[in-house]
């Protein structure tokens, strides 16, 4: 149901690589957000009945906790934990630049400072309106802060590639290429010899030499591609 509301979004890293994110709607953020809640408000009970035998001291100490924890729970988590706290890792839902980068100090201070205004005039409604009209599901903070809201994607197992001895590509070679030379190696176990073969010499002019040394170069451009040295 959550997801339901969720859009696609392509950007373009400062590198100059697409990536794909997924934005979180309202319904995901305001789960997360209780959770979140919840965990800081179980924590305020505990710490107020510990500090409850000092008197006005340990009332003083509530007070700069609560303010502390209110303001910069999120930050800390944001910054330290992948842009995630703990309710949004829940979820799966972190915070990032609108360009897909991590997060960073200055930006996670001002969403989060800025949520007084969101919560104008009551219960988050002005946040919740910039969300349902934006595109990006934005809240002011967001906007300001040049930050967005999006599903973390979920691990990927490593890829099973047929076994060989990382080779250098002697060449550059674009994110195409450099998939095809991995993919090649993930199904190579999955064919006859004579396909593999066939395949090789498709990229000979990448390779050079006979199929069968070009299929095992091949492989090994790719465990070197794969990160494997």
């Amino acid at each position: 149901m959550t997801e339901n509301l969720d859009t696609m979004r392509t950007v373009e890293t400062p590198e100059g690589v697409e990536l794909t994110l997924r934005v979180a709607g309202p319904a995901a953020r305001s789960l997360a957000w209780l959770i979140d809640q919840t965990i800081r408000a179980v924590g305020y009970a505990i710490a107020g009945i510990g500090l409850a035998f000092l008197g006005d001291l340990g009332m003083g100490i509530f007070l700069v906790l609560l303010f502390v924890a209110e303001w910069f729970y999120p930050v800390f988590f944001e910054v330290y934990r992948h842009g995630s706290t703990p309710g949004k890792a829940l979820l799966r839902l972190t915070v990032v630049h609108d360009d897909g980068t991590p997060i960073g100090w200055t930006p996670s201070i001002v969403r989060n400072l800025l949520r007084f205004a969101d919560f104008l005039p009551f219960a988050y409604l002005l946040g919740l309106v910039a969300m349902v009209v934006n595109r990006d599901f934005k809240r002011l903070g967001d906007m300001v802060a040049g930050t967005v809201v999006v599903y973390r994607d979920r691990p990927v197992a490593p890829a099973q590639l047929t076994p060989a001895v990382p080779v250098p590509a002697h060449v550059a070679l674009d994110l195409a290429e450099q998939r095809a030379i991995i993919e090649y190696a993930e199904r190579a176990p999955a064919w006859s010899e004579e396909r593999v073969l066939e395949l090789a010499q498709i990229a000979e002019p990448l390779v050079g030499g006979p199929a069968d040394l070009a299929a095992h170069k091949l492989l090994g451009m790719a465990h070197w591609l794969a990160g494997r040295r």
